[in-house]
């Protein structure tokens, strides 16, 4: 079925949209997606191709993940999803573990920051919660991937780190991201500022005193973009307390 699904994604592009999306995701040389080719098929309708294949065998995801095309990429992590949450759903523990090792073992194939941000939290991020909760056992993964992850050399991973987290945010769970953050903040990729950022405005989002102690002690060493993306949802006057007292020294 690979040639299908191939084929439902040509019939939706648009090379106006390809154009654009090659210089909205870096795609030039010594860009962060250096050779990434794209057809132009917006993010909705590939949900909805990867709903209509989402009974495939791996076989045919592997393949999409394989390509060069970011968009047969993106299908192929959308119906990993799909399937991971069907398992997770009828509390298939062997099929949710299949799952996650086979992302796993694709990691060099999400390799970009949509494509990061669209499967780990729901994959990943899901079932490192899953272990922590103590719904599901430790078998051959578990938290310390998380940590392992966020200290690779590879931009991508880092960012997979990160996003993985979202889960055990929004449980009330703080402990990882906080500790996670406090790892990175030296790290200069703009991305996995941004991630953090993001992150811990969720955290604030939940309990704004967790994300107040935090910015408390250590916005001065956070960079300047990590520390916007967190306190985006203060007020003013907070905003502005965190960013004059910014510390212009390096760490």
């Amino acid at each position: 079925m690979l040639n299908e699904v191939k084929q439902d994604l040509k019939k939706l592009a648009d090379p106006k949209k390809a154009a654009v999306l090659r210089r909205f995701f870096k795609t030039g040389k010594g860009e962060y997606g250096e050779g990434d080719e794209f057809i132009g098929v917006k993010v909705p309708d590939q949900r909805q191709v990867a709903k209509k294949y989402q009974d495939e065998d791996l076989n045919t995801v592997q393949k999409l993940l394989d390509s060069k095309t970011h968009e047969h990429r993106l299908t192929g992590l959308l119906i990993l999803v799909r399937q991971y949450e069907r398992a997770r759903r009828h509390k298939d523990e062997e099929e949710m573990l299949g799952l996650v090792n086979f992302y796993l073992a694709n990691l060099k194939h999400v390799n970009n920051w949509d494509l990061v941000d669209l499967s780990a939290p729901k994959i990943l991020g899901d079932y490192l919660w899953q272990i922590k909760s103590q719904k599901i056992a430790a078998k051959s993964i578990d938290i310390d991937l998380l940590y392992n992850l966020a200290k690779s050399k590879i931009l991508w991973k880092r960012r997979i780190a990160v996003l993985s987290t979202y889960p055990f945010i929004k449980e009330g769970d703080f402990e990882d991201i906080l500790k996670i953050s406090r790892r990175r903040l030296r790290d200069k990729q703009d991305l996995i500022q941004k991630a953090v950022g993001w992150m811990l405005r969720e955290v604030g989002k939940q309990d704004k005193k967790t994300l107040l102690k935090f910015l408390n002690k250590y916005h001065q060493r956070m960079p300047r973009t990590m520390l916007r993306y967190a306190i985006e949802r203060l007020d003013d006057k907070e905003r502005s307390k965190y960013l004059k007292t910014k510390s212009t020294k390096k760490d």
